[in-house]
């Protein structure tokens, strides 16, 4: 599996009206095929009325894409939404692009254009952001050796998750896991030695720039 992927920070929509046809875009992150049909249908309830439902969704597992063209002419709508994420390099994610007929024709071209548009301004609504894998670390110190170890784990490009004070201090973080060996070198020089972080888990997540 990858070691980082881009996806869709949060659900969100934006619209814009092109020769009296109302478009508008829908995104969702999502994990699995059944979350984007669910988000699809969502839609298709939510606007029953409308000309056109048009989709696309990508994801991770089974490297899977698809897209519905809903009625429009065949490579005029789909595709487009579908061909925007490919090229965002947007995955995990459903786009739904929907469309109130305002009785203006626009032509192979200009629907090309405009469900290219409705996709985009979906993306940009919900904000592509960069997922990354990382090493879920756990380590104990004493409380005379908390300041420089909790310290040290940001330094290292580290983020702590969870800290917990008890008869010692219980450290939980996140760490690229090209960065833990250094790491663990540092802590071994701070600490004398005395504290060590053991990997428990991996898992993605938002990169910070």
């Amino acid at each position: 599996m990858d070691m980082s992927y881009k996806t869709i920070e949060k659900e969100a929509q934006d619209e814009f009206v092109e020769q009296r046809s109302k478009f508008i875009g829908y995104v969702r992150p999502v994990k699995t095929e059944e979350e984007a049909l669910a988000f699809i249908e969502e839609k298709k309830k939510l606007h029953w009325d409308a000309t056109h439902n048009v989709y696309a969704y990508v994801l991770r597992e089974g490297g899977i894409q698809r897209f519905s063209d809903d009625g429009e002419p065949h490579g005029t709508a789909g595709v487009p939404t579908l061909d925007v994420m490919i090229k965002s390099g947007v995955t995990d994610a459903v786009v739904v692009v929907t469309r109130y007929f305002g009785g203006i024709l626009l032509g192979a071209g200009g629907l090309v254009r405009a469900y290219t548009k409705g996709a985009k301004i979906a993306l940009e609504a919900g904000g592509i952001i960069q997922m990354k894998s990382c090493s879920i670390c756990s380590l104990k110190c004493d409380y005379n050796q908390y300041g420089k170890v909790s310290g040290l784990i940001p330094s290292c490009g580290g983020v702590t998750d969870h800290t917990d004070f008890g008869e010692t201090v219980t450290i939980e973080f996140h760490i690229a896991p090209e960065n833990f060996a250094s790491f663990e070198k540092q802590l071994a020089d701070v600490t004398c030695g005395n504290v060590k972080a053991e990997i428990i888990d991996e898992k993605f997540f938002k990169m910070i720039t």
